[in-house]
């Protein structure tokens, strides 16, 4: 059964609704997306608005009623794209004004004379631009990444240059094939319909996305250090120990503060809280952003090294806990505290265990090295033949 534009016009304002009021619902969920999604939504309400426009536009007087309704739906673009490029944190309004600003004084000169082409054709060119910057601002993206992205950028890229064509190609083919233009609209109308669908819930979909990843990353964090946790700890370590297996040295690092429980008593859980983030910042800046580091315990930190470093594995330890003593005396926010560390290191050539088998023999290692007066790494006894270079 044939259906004519203006249910299509109809379905297409529905859609954009439904859209807007999903981004709108949704902003409360997401604090941290809440400025974007009130963004997207007053982008998706505004294209409603003006495709309603749209169907009384021969009401007004000459051009006014298609350069309103061209004007608005510009803005819902322009909103659109404004949400998308929050989310990485830029922004295009002087671009977006001066280009609400050349459209509205080509409708002032020659709407009157040339309302259909306008309509028809060089309305269209200004949908393109901001549907192609809309693709590109999705593509740059690095704060949201998801296959749905590339959903994102291929639905916006479909609608500009479809708008590209009907600015550019479509004009060609007027003249011979009268009606090629109604087919034309129908087309447009079709396509925007599924673009009013697919885009709001491919966005949703990376925003819940995101917070769903903030959320996993804060259950695998330590809130006090910022290091991962237990459990973060030994499901990485896992991944890590399955892609060693065969390729090369690990170690295993295990670290307790010495005497913490009587730092804590004479000095307050407050300056004790700050001597481990004072650990915390000195272990990461010597074993560097590729050692798996973590807090597993109330003062105990546990590190698995891999290839190069897994050799390197006992000066790393030890100038930690060099460090550590020398720093945590002079740090403004440690009152002068003074701090040592005892470490355990299990160290393992191609015979890799498991990580739990792992972290025990450093920890008997730690535990001599506790019984030994503290401030000192001890070697486990049992892990398989040492490294040679």
């Amino acid at each position: 059964m044939p259906v004519d534009l203006a249910t299509l016009y109809f379905l297409a304002i529905g859609t954009l609704l439904a859209s807007a009021g999903m981004m709108f619902w949704e902003f409360r969920t997401h604090p941290t997306r809440s400025r974007e999604l009130r963004i997207l939504a007053s982008g998706f309400a505004t294209l409603a608005v003006g495709c309603t426009a749209v169907l009384f536009r021969r009401e007004l007087p000459g051009a006014l009623g298609s350069a309103l309704s061209n004007l608005i739906i510009l803005s819902g673009y322009l909103l659109v794209l404004a949400g998308v490029a929050a989310l990485s944190g830029r922004q295009h309004r002087k671009g977006s004004l001066a280009l609400l600003a050349g459209m509205a004084g080509i409708w002032a000169v020659w709407g009157s004379q040339w309302l259909d082409v306008i309509w028809a054709h060089v309305s269209a060119l200004p949908i393109a631009a901001i549907a192609a910057m809309t693709a590109w601002e999705m593509h740059r993206c690095r704060t949201l990444k998801s296959r749905a992205q590339h959903i994102v950028v291929a639905v916006t890229s479909l609608h500009a240059v479809l708008y590209a064509g009907r600015a550019l190609v479509l004009p060609w083919f007027v003249a011979d094939y009268p009606g090629i233009l109604a087919l034309s609209s129908k087309i447009t109308i079709y396509e925007g319909v599924l673009y009013s669908v697919i885009l709001p819930m491919t966005l949703l979909k990376l925003i819940r996305d995101e917070t769903h990843g903030q959320l996993l990353r804060e259950s695998q964090t330590d809130y006090l250090t910022r290091l991962g946790n237990r459990r973060w700890f030994f499901e990485q370590g896992a991944r890590e120990l399955d892609g060693a297996r065969g390729r090369g040295p690990v170690a295993v690092l295990a670290f307790d503060l010495d005497h913490f429980k009587s730092i804590n008593d004479r000095h307050g859980h407050q300056r004790g809280d700050e001597v481990l983030k004072s650990f915390a910042e000195t272990a990461r800046d010597v074993l560097g952003s590729d050692t798996l580091l973590a807090r597993i315990g109330g003062e105990e930190f546990a590190a698995l090294l891999c290839g190069g470093n897994a050799r390197r594995a006992r000066a790393l330890g030890e100038a930690v806990a060099a460090r550590f003593a020398a720093t945590a005396s002079h740090r403004s926010d440690s009152a002068g505290i003074l701090a040592t560390v005892s470490i355990g290191l299990a160290q393992y050539d191609q015979d890799v265990p498991t990580l739990s088998e792992g972290l025990a023999a450093a920890d008997r290692a730690l535990y001599r090295a506790k019984s030994l007066g503290g401030n000192r790494l001890e070697t486990a006894a049992d892990p398989l033949p040492s490294l040679t270079g």
